[in-house]
């Protein structure tokens, strides 16, 4: 696709805006009372009024000198009285900053009972892990087209290293490391460089035989003295040494993976919700440097954008506003092998995924990692570079393709189809069944301003509900297993909870862009407690009011919308209204199509992500799926990232859902993991995970420093004993003292450097980070179904003659869990649960399986 021109994109850009200062002067608020109305649609009424009844109908305390539901808080200043000490928010325990400072509601005697809970959970007894071999033994005569990959085999005297580019492809690299490629019409001599003429594809034609055929059709031959190219030949191939090793990014793990005894028993291993693997197609593809694998390794995969290495560096517009320098101060753009400048914490542009970085990760002890589909069409619009559509579903169609296609590269490094490392799971069986084999559980989720095309426009939806429905079947056919309702701007489902500082008055342009409205962000309800707000917008008249026209200085939420707009939208024109005082809430809540994908999503057995959610749609998604789950319905909630308001998690936590926390730094990290500790519920399982938000455009963690208390020391133990030490990409070392977060790699070290940082309770949190995979595993399993442990919740306690009729012998692990609930402890082959007895709190049944997952028999105790 060709580049929108730039002043197109400006007269554009100027002509809407110029007319939403219109629609801005009837949507700013005046200085007292409710405000005046917004721009008339059933959407919007409907919306607004759902949120404020079901505002007034939770307990609350109305603010100072205020009543009703519709009262407005006199307060002075901005209107919240907080403190924006933190910058970038990264280490908050919601990203807002004007929620981060809110009062915690829970009592102390709920804390203690919370902390006491999750300590008796780190003491029972632990399931016993095992080592996994990382491939399959290699034989002395490769077994399939697969089977060579990374091996070294002689083929016609020559000693060739086997680098897979594909399933059943390779590259043929010889000790001199050149490649073995086709030359002239008919000839084969050695290349300096990787090309298609190198990329060889090998079928198999008898015992340890095999032609070497390339795409144009030419195959590998004998010549008088050598090799050539034409008719095919069949080649035997025998494993030998001495040869090279292809140049790729080192692991710098030792010792084999670990995955359970059995498929179906509880698994260990950290959990990142938030990840974004495959945005190097996002925004048209032209944002983020370098994809996260690439037929010819790392070499050919790290390099940095065309229009970085303009000038000697000089050309990185996006990255120098980015990194908070004046554009034109360029950076080093060499990325393999030297690394000098990239990737590194505060490098946005820079892909952080790439599959060996994340590999170390994995092998360190990462289980679950969910790769958002993502995509924000008014930026990609704005944004001059691109080769992709704009549109959100074709950009999630793209990147889901690249998930299958990374799962393939992997397959093709490890042996075959299914051999490799990144499994794609769409159920929660299937990933225990991949993490107990020792491999990464990867999950489908999906983060877009305009998901399933439904926008809104001027207040009206642009998709119906049938529309809706067959795009949301779609994204589940594709692979989607985990949702959130927005990203950056209001839509048909919901109110988005926007941004602040500077990049919000931006966001609030595009979202005019977008749907032809501002944010509508009036004095957020009476009814809501303090902290229970959505993103201060500029400017607004408590800035006004408090700083004689100057504006308060609040953070930045998503430096790449801001960079971007500066650099190619059009800032000649006030691009949102004037706002009364703080604290702000979005008026737009969840509409009817809104609670209806709910429903759907329910029905699909898709994880609701309430992250970005204006607090009015957060806080009416959050009641609607208590209705439901109170009716009887399976409901999955997962917040990955820090992106609620506080208030939302112990309302997760009620409804069994997972929270992780967006990561940040090691030392916030730990401040957050000691804070959610007081909000579990009694009635699940508890364990801990991280959203990086790597490649979304989320600053990394910055190092403590090497003379930080406790630093990390080289090498270390990660789970299940591996051991890891720095890692080397090319000619670079990482150290996390000094370096930080550079890369998703670090992400092993980083969990090491959050345990030294917790001191004393650096134990309990590694425990809790470990049990992480468990517990959002069994938060999806009750997405699906099924129902809590009878342990923690006696009240789906059977009869011990009722319990062993129920587990009938010769049924799976999975019927006997839809009739009797989640086990409370899953070691090896026993599942154990409780049953009531008369006279007895509770009698502990154990169900026997066999190694294929079918009741043996059960017995007490």
């Amino acid at each position: 696709m060709e580049p929108t021109p730039r002043h197109v994109q400006r007269i554009a850009i100027s002509l809407l805006t110029a007319g939403g200062l219109v629609v801005g002067g009837f949507v700013a608020a005046a200085p007292t009372g409710t405000g005046q109305a917004d721009l008339p649609s059933t959407y919007d009424a409907q919306a607004r009024e759902r949120a404020e009844v079901r505002a007034e109908q939770r307990p609350h305390t109305h603010r100072a000198g205020t009543t009703g539901t519709s009262a407005v808080a006199a307060v002075a200043g901005d209107g919240h009285g907080h403190v924006h000490d933190d910058p970038s928010t990264k280490n908050a325990v919601s990203r807002s900053g004007e929620a981060a400072a809110a009062p915690d509601r829970t009592t102390p005697r709920q804390r203690a009972a919370s902390l006491a809970r999750v300590a008796g959970q780190r003491t029972q007894r632990e399931p016993r892990l095992t080592g996994v071999p990382l491939r399959s033994k290699r034989r002395a005569v490769p077994e399939s087209v697969y089977a060579m990959a990374g091996g070294c085999y002689r083929l016609a005297g020559s000693r060739l290293t086997f680098q897979a580019t594909g399933l059943g492809s390779y590259l043929l690299y010889a000790p001199d490391r050149t490649f073995l490629a086709a030359s002239g019409t008919d000839g084969a001599s050695l290349a300096t460089e990787p090309s298609p003429l190198a990329d060889w594809t090998v079928k198999k034609v008898g015992r340890g035989r095999f032609t070497f055929t390339l795409a144009d059709g030419r195959s590998l031959r004998r010549a008088d003295g050598g090799l050539a190219t034409g008719p095919a030949e069949a080649f035997a191939l025998r494993r030998t040494t001495g040869c090279a090793a292809f140049p790729e990014v080192d692991t710098n793990v030792r010792g084999r993976p670990f995955g359970g005894v059995s498929p179906f028993q509880e698994v260990r291993g950290w959990v990142d919700p938030h990840v974004h693997g495959q945005t190097h197609e996002f925004l048209g593809g032209r944002v983020i440097c370098s994809p996260p694998f690439h037929r010819y390794g790392a070499p050919a995969a790290l390099v940095d954008c065309p229009d970085h290495q303009v000038a000697d560096g000089r050309g990185a517009a996006l990255e120098d506003v980015l990194a908070d320098k004046t554009p034109g101060t360029g950076h080093d753009p060499v990325g393999w092998p030297t690394f000098s400048y990239w990737p590194n914490p505060h490098s946005l542009t820079h892909q952080q995924v790439y599959y060996r970085w994340l590999e170390r990760s994995w092998r360190a002890g990462l289980r679950i990692h969910t790769s958002l589909l993502t995509e924000n069409h008014v930026l990609c619009t704005v944004y001059p570079l691109k080769k992709n559509s704009c549109d959100d579903r074709d950009s999630v169609r793209l990147q889901a393709k690249g998930m299958r296609a990374m799962q393939d590269y992997i397959d093709a490094q490890y042996g075959g189809p299914g051999r490799g490392w990144y499994r794609i799971v769409t159920d929660p069986f299937e990933a225990r069944k991949v993490i107990n084999q020792g491999k990464l559980a990867v999950v489908m989720g999906m983060e877009t301003s305009v998901p399933l095309g439904c926008n809104v426009q001027l207040g009206r939806p642009t998709c119906t509900e049938e529309q809706m429905l067959a795009e949301l079947a779609e994204m589940k056919r594709l692979g989607v297993s985990q949702m959130e309702l927005t990203n950056k701007f209001d839509n048909a489902f919901t109110g988005v909870a926007g941004d602040a500082g500077t990049t919000g008055t931006l966001t609030n342009s595009a979202n005019f862009l977008s749907t032809g409205s501002f944010l509508r962000m009036q004095q957020c309800p009476a009814a809501y407690p303090a902290g229970t707000e959505d993103r201060l917008q500029s400017p607004n008249l408590g800035d006004l009011d408090s700083l004689g026209g100057g504006q308060q200085a609040t953070p930045d939420q998503d430096a790449i919308f801001g960079a971007i707009w500066k650099l190619f939208g059009d800032l000649g024109v006030q691009p949102a209204p004037v706002y009364p005082a703080g604290p702000h809430c979005n008026q737009l809540g969840l509409s009817p199509l809104g609670e209806r994908l709910i429903s759907a999503m329910i029905d699909q057995r898709i994880l609701f992500d309430p992250d970005h959610m204006s607090v009015a749609g957060r806080n009416a998604a959050l009641d609607y799926l208590e209705q439901q789950q109170a009716a009887g319905r399976p409901v999955g909630v997962v917040s990955s990232h820090s992106w609620s308001t506080p208030d939302a998690y112990p309302r997760i936590y009620r409804l069994g859902g997972f929270v992780a926390p967006y990561a940040g730094d090691s030392t916030g990290f730990v401040e957050k993991w000691r804070q959610h500790l007081g909000w579990t519920d009694r009635r699940f399982y508890f364990g801990f995970g991280f959203g990086s938000d790597m490649n979304g455009f989320g600053a990394q963690g910055d190092p403590r420093g090497a003379d930080a208390a406790d630093p990390v020391t080289y090498p270390f133990t990660g789970l299940a004993g591996v051991r890891i030490d720095r890692q080397r990409s090319g000619e670079r070392v990482y150290d996390v003292n000094t370096d930080g977060v550079a890369h998703y790699g670090l992400y092993a070290d980083w969990v090491e450097d959050a345990e030294h940082a917790a001191g004393a309770d650096g134990p309990a949190l590694g425990a809790d980070l470990a049990r992480g995979a468990e517990a959002y595993l069994q938060t999806w399993e009750r997405a699906w179904g099924l129902a809590p442990d009878s342990c923690r919740n006696p009240g789906l306690r059977r009869s011990v003659k009722a319990f062993t009729r129920a587990a009938d012998t010769g049924l799976g692990a999975r019927a006997l869990m839809r009739r009797v609930g989640q086990p409370w402890q899953r070691l090896g082959r026993a599942f154990t649960y409780c049953a009531k007895k008369p006279g007895s709190k509770r009698a502990l049944m154990t169900v026997e399986l066999s190694r294929a997952g079918k009741v043996t028999g059960v017995r007490r105790g």
